[in-house]
Formats: structure tokens, C-alpha cells, sequence
């Protein structure tokens, strides 16, 4: 599975604020011309490789108006077992966390592509029914305050733990999933086929196959 779907991502770059930097102009933190690495080449400490592959994460929130608004953001991970931390500026979504505390947190995915991505570019502010106009539908959590978009097949219900600095941290109190993507009872990746942005050719890609075991594969060595 090595899709790759290629797409505008003006609103992300926008975030990712990525820039190439020739070798002979990158700089240390001192202004300081960086060394060579030797039979590599330097981009410096400013290159979207930093941070890539990131994880399409949609933040669905309610507005004051109890409308459904949803975002993508690029930056956000697992943050303690049951915690997950997401780095973005001030949207419609921040708004509606300081008025609900509570959002639910899904995975775009090979299937939702398109709708992912324009709930990137579009901000609640300007089309408040943007979750409708993309032809998704939501139901209500029915454990934290926030709806849950019924498209996305897996998704993180959450409280605000804090939300300070650009930084929202939230605490996960329950996932759920569908049964079309689970194996043995268990979420199967190879099922759900979420997709990451790739930000050094500002595309969508699609998660690959199994190549190892974690805590297995490296056995070998121990031996």
C-alpha cells in the first residue's frame, strides 16, 4: 500500500512555516555557520524533514451555536498513556475549547482524503456549516462535549487539560472504533489506512505495511 495523493496543502504549510536553506546560508542558533556532515548535506534546522511524517488528526469541537466545526492539524502525538498533545495557533476550534472543553480527536484516512484536506483550508469563522457542505455527518458524543464525525471510523473522545502557549493538551476518555477496521478486536491499521502529510513534497501518504515486530525484530542481537 504506497498511495500517494498529491494536493494542495496551503493551510498546513502555512502552519509548518517550512523553508529550504542552502547549505552555505545555514546557521547554529549562534549565527554560526554550520559544519558539514561528512557524506551528507546539510538543510539546516529549519527543513520540513524535521517533522515528518506527521499524523492527519481532525479536532471536531462545538461552536456557540452548538454547530460542528472540525480542523485538521498536522502536529499532534500521544502525550503519557492517556493523554495527546496538539500544537496549533488560535482558530475557531481554540475558541470553542475555551467554551466546551472538550473535543474528539479522528484520523483522516485514504477514504476521506478530500474532505480532510479541505477542512484544512477552510476555517469555521468563514463557513460555519462546513462539516455539512463536505457531506459528513455527526452524531454527539455521548461522553465528553463534542461531536464525533460519523465518517471517520476511529475516534478519541477528550477533555481539556490545558490549552496555554499554542499547546493543547487532552485527556482521552474513551476510544471507539468500527467494526470494519478492527482485527481480533484490536484497531488494524492495514484496515483503517490513515494517511500522514509528508511536508518535504507537501502530500498525503498513506500508511505502508508491516515491516518488523516492535520488541521483536531487534531479538536477534541480543542473542
Amino acid at each position: 500500500m504506497k498511495k500517494i495523493v498529491i494536493l494542495s496543502l496551503a493551510a498546513i504549510l502555512a502552519l509548518a512555516g517550512c523553508k529550504n536553506t542552502e547549505n552555505k546560508n545555514a546557521t547554529d542558533m549562534n549565527n554560526e555557520p554550520l559544519k558539514e556532515v561528512d557524506g551528507r548535506k546539510n538543510f539546516g534546522p529549519d527543513h520540513a524533514l524535521v517533522s515528518t511524517p506527521q499524523p492527519c488528526v481532525m479536532i471536531a469541537t462545538w461552536d456557540k451555536e452548538h454547530n460542528p466545526d472540525v480542523m485538521m492539524a498536522a502536529w499532534a502525538g500521544q502525550y503519557g498513556y492517556k493523554q495527546i498533545v496538539v500544537s496549533m495557533s488560535k482558530h475557531k476550534t481554540t475558541e470553542n475549547l475555551e467554551l466546551t472543553g472538550a473535543f474528539t480527536v479522528s484520523f483522516a484516512d485514504i477514504n476521506t482524503v478530500e474532505e480532510s484536506d479541505y477542512f484544512g483550508l477552510v476555517s469555521g469563522f468563514d463557513v460555519p456549516d462546513k462539516v455539512a457542505k463536505a457531506g459528513f455527518t455527526i452524531t454527539p458524543s455521548p461522553n465528553v462535549d463534542a461531536p464525533i464525525i460519523n465518517e471517520y471510523p476511529l475516534t478519541l473522545e477528550c477533555k481539556v487539560i490545558s490549552w496555554a502557549d499554542g499547546v493543547l493538551v487532552g485527556e482521552v476518555v474513551n476510544m471507539s472504533a468500527e467494526e470494519r477496521i478492527l482485527t481480533d478486536g484490536k484497531v488494524d491499521l492495514a484496515k483503517l489506512q490513515p494517511i500522514v502529510f509528508d511536508a518535504t513534497s507537501v502530500s498525503y501518504r498513506a500508511i505502508g505495511d508491516i515491516v518488523g515486530k516492535a520488541w521483536g525484530s531487534g531479538k536477534k542481537f541480543t542473542e
